[in-house]
């Protein structure tokens, strides 16, 4: 499938990865229809920080995936969807499940049928590499078993799940998009990298983190959406689940000491009790494949650690966007 001039729609436009993606789309050519989740502020998240020649390019609706109607009236016409609208945070999943379930489940639900009741040409799902849980084998492949091991990789499993039966049920046209730890500029506070950053960036000697034993595949942003793009364009990814991962890893002890080294070689490493998961929800080890991406799609990464996290720094360096970020608060 050639996606220049084709008409897709983008879930979760306004989150990190999404509004990437975005930016993508439109450098490969597409009309691009933007979901932003709905809010008094008439805030459309990151994709307000794009350029106005950018913004004047895309159009922006504001929506919320749970809402079934609203998925029929921004899919009709596309085609291509690409779903990313999903409650990410694992910490916040411990605190309200119930809200994962109906966003990463019932939302999911609501592309699919209103993709198919408009013959969507092709749907992609995001997925997460949580679902795989601690790695059992490494690299982790597309056939490794499914561990839930927080409410989060749970409805992320059970959102795959749905998307497999409407590809086997009624013959939708759907890839499993599952991209392994993806970071880079305008990620959430949430996540390891920015948490590590914007603590150094703060002037913090004592950088407070979680536990530091968990090791990670760290793919940069840039080459993620790019994957995305080309398993849109690959006939050859209906109907599977294909990882995005650069098939190396590290560990969040070696990662923040990398960074420390960087920003200020003084700061040193503290535990925070307050940022551990319970230890059966830890996931340990997340190494992923690449083998099947390269088999099905022309992708091929282009950033290596060093490279990404020096355009990561760069970005956060900025007083804009760090400003943005609150240090001395956790963000679950």
């Amino acid at each position: 499938m050639e996606l220049k001039n084709k008409k897709v729609v983008v879930t979760g436009a306004d989150g990190f990865i999404g509004s990437h993606l975005v930016e993508q789309l439109l450098d490969e050519g597409c009309q691009v229809k933007a979901l932003a989740v709905y809010n008094s502020f008439n805030s459309w998240g990151w994709l307000d920080t794009l350029p106005k020649h950018k913004q004047s390019a895309i159009e922006v609706v504001s929506g919320d995936v749970r809402d079934p109607n609203g998925m029929k009236n921004l899919v009709k016409g596309a085609d291509v969807v690409f779903h990313l609208a999903a409650l990410i945070a694992i910490p916040y999943s411990y605190v309200a499940p119930d809200n994962y379930v109906d966003t990463n489940i019932k939302g999911t639900l609501n592309v699919l049928q209103a993709s198919r009741d408009y013959d969507v040409q092709k749907v992609l799902i995001t997925s997460t590499s949580e679902v795989y849980g601690t790695a059992l084998r490494v690299p982790i492949d597309e056939k490794h078993p499914r561990q839930g091991q927080s409410p989060y990789s749970a409805t992320k499993i059970g959102a795959d799940h749905l998307a497999e039966s409407f590809y086997r049920s009624f013959n939708l046209p759907v890839a499993i998009v599952r991209p392994f730890n993806t970071y880079g500029p305008r990620q959430s506070a949430r996540a390891v990298i920015p948490t590590i950053i914007t603590q150094l960036l703060a002037g913090k000697s004592e950088i407070k983190l979680g536990s530091v034993s968990p090791t990670r595949d760290l793919v940069f942003v840039k080459d993620t959406v790019r994957g995305f793009a080309e398993i849109a364009k690959s006939d050859k990814t209906i109907g599977e689940e294909v990882n995005i991962a650069t098939q190396k890893e590290i560990s969040i002890g070696e990662l923040a000491q990398t960074l420390i080294d960087i920003i200020n070689p003084k700061a040193r490493i503290v535990t925070d009790e307050v940022r551990l998961r319970p230890e059966k929800s830890e996931v340990e080890r997340l190494l992923g494949s690449n083998v099947k991406i390269r088999e099905l799609t022309n992708w091929r990464p282009e950033y290596d650690l060093s490279s990404g996290l020096q355009e990561t720094i760069q970005w956060f360096r900025e007083p804009t966007n760090l400003s943005q970020y609150k240090a001395d608060l956790y963000n679950i």
